[in-house]
């Protein structure tokens, strides 16, 4: 991380915000020290002190409304402090739109939104103290900043020694046409799908060749070979009516809630979709549950 040098500030400025921070009250902290000033001094007050107390201890007041570094359209305070300080760090314009979308309830931004919100929300709830809470929050995002600059194409399952997914489709290239092996591609796509299909529901082909470097037109052409001669909406469709399934079985929920949980756009869809990898309707399969 590279800090910029700021002339329009004072090294060691202090900055003021309301206590109880969660999301853009830890993530301006860190931006600002990492990149404008890494001696900011931070102070946390009850909201109706804020500005009373900026003016008595000459203090930056953030993130709340009425003062320069706020929010502005759909844009959060995260995002000011890029466009007012010109950080052009190719990480952080990765982090911006998760603390956007963290912080703005717009988790559909960025798909490691959700986590960030519910990480700093259990954050906040365990630790009363705003400016621990303040330290903590560094810590999580120094670790974002790591996964946006280092990990993102890194998977969970993944080990140091492996080859990167290009590398691996590489070497499948070069393999006979004729041998009937399943391709390394096919079986990286599987663990894939299986990996994100529970929280990523809007999987898309695009996506997916990106991911792997494989071009989209080649994918669709081979996919339904190595995957149960389905075609890769049908495969999709098919892992989400599985998922349906083990909810009707483990859950209470309504079907309209089962609908929106396993990705349908309205329960019609769903009812449409399920009846026809299962041979019956939604309703009459959870209705066979009750009588067993």
């Amino acid at each position: 991380m590279q800090k910029n040098e700021n002339p329009g500030y004072l090294s060691g400025m202090k900055w003021i915000t309301r206590e109880r921070p969660k999301i853009d009250r830890l993530a301006c902290p860190w931006l600002i020290r990492r990149f404008v000033d890494a001696d900011a001094r931070f102070i946390y007050v009850p909201f109706e002190e804020v500005l009373e107390k900026a003016a008595a201890e000459n203090a930056i007041p953030f993130d709340i409304p009425g003062v320069e570094y706020t929010h502005y359209a759909d844009q959060c305070t995260f995002d000011y402090i890029i466009k007012k300080h010109k950080i052009n760090d190719p990480a952080v314009q990765v982090l911006a739109p998760i603390v956007r979308g963290a912080d703005t309830d717009r988790h559909d931004l960025a798909s490691q939104a959700s986590g960030l919100w519910a990480i700093s929300a259990g954050l906040a709830y365990n630790e009363p103290d705003d400016y621990a809470l303040l330290e903590k929050g560094m810590w999580l995002y120094d670790a974002l900043y790591s996964w946006a600059k280092h990990l993102q194409q890194v998977k969970h399952t993944q080990q140091p020694f492996e080859n990167q997914l290009l590398d691996i489709f590489n070497k499948y290239l070069q393999q006979e046409k004729s041998s009937r092996k399943i391709p390394a591609w096919a079986k990286e796509l599987k663990e894939i799908i299986q990996d994100q299909i529970d929280t990523n529901l809007n999987l898309s082909l695009k996506g997916l060749s990106e991911t792997l470097q494989v071009h989209p037109a080649y994918l669709s052409r081979e996919f339904s070979k190595y995957f149960d001669d389905l075609s890769f909406g049908d495969y999709i469709r098919k892992l989400r009516i599985d998922k349906a399934i083990q909810l009707l079985n483990t859950t209470e929920h309504s079907l309209t809630e089962i609908a929106y949980l396993t990705g349908f756009s309205d329960q019609s869809h769903f009812t449409r979709i399920f009846k026809k990898f299962t041979g019956k309707s939604p309703s009459a399969y959870k209705k066979g549950l009750a009588k067993k």
